[in-house]
């Protein structure tokens, strides 16, 4: 019996954000998933780096899933030609429904949506709800601020050191394939 092909749940921007690097890196990021014969499961828009993230990995023939509530349809440019395009009625059955079908999770730059989806990611983790690796792609030091934040949140008491450990922080699209490659998927 085969493995199933890997699923990563990609959290990102619906705007494309004030370096041109972000866009690459989305673009990049696509291409790389489609490459590999994964899957992206991402927030089903088809602006900003969502809809380039999408856009690149349907350019290279990957399979595509997207998870929409139906009050962002008109706001985020609801992506209906995907392989799967899911509707769901609240915003927290969204983040629910695609890190449910993603054994890996990944973080490009974005807003506070962005963060919201690697918060509740990450505290899931932390509560022993999902044991699935969540990688920081930190394109020209974007995260660096939340990385100190969550420095700050172990050093004041608020969480122990393991939190660090949650999140792995890369770099790079090529040092993310890496990472991915070296996954197992169920």
């Amino acid at each position: 019996m085969t493995a199933s092909p890997l699923s990563v749940c990609v959290y990102c921007g619906s705007r494309d954000g004030d370096d041109p690097a972000f866009a690459q890196a989305a673009e990049a990021c696509g291409t790389m998933l489609a490459r590999n014969g994964w899957r992206l499961v991402y927030g089903a828009g088809d602006v900003g780096l969502m809809g380039r993230v999408a856009r690149a990995a349907q350019a290279e023939g990957g399979d595509t899933f997207g998870v929409i509530p139906k009050h962002l349809m008109d706001w985020e440019v609801g992506k209906t030609d995907l392989t799967s395009f899911i509707i769901t009625e609240t915003m927290h059955e969204r983040k629910k429904v695609m890190l449910m079908n993603a054994q890996a999770v990944v973080v490009l730059p974005g807003g506070a949506g962005s963060l919201d989806e690697f918060f509740e990611a990450l505290t899931w983790r932390q509560l022993g709800l999902h044991d699935k690796p969540i990688y920081l792609l930190n394109i020209n030091g974007y995260w660096d601020p939340l990385l100190a934040l969550m420095d700050q949140i172990i050093a004041r008491g608020f969480a122990d050191g393991t939190l660090a450990g949650f999140a792995e922080v890369i770099d790079t699209v090529p040092a993310l394939e890496a990472a991915l490659k070296s996954l197992r998927p169920a």
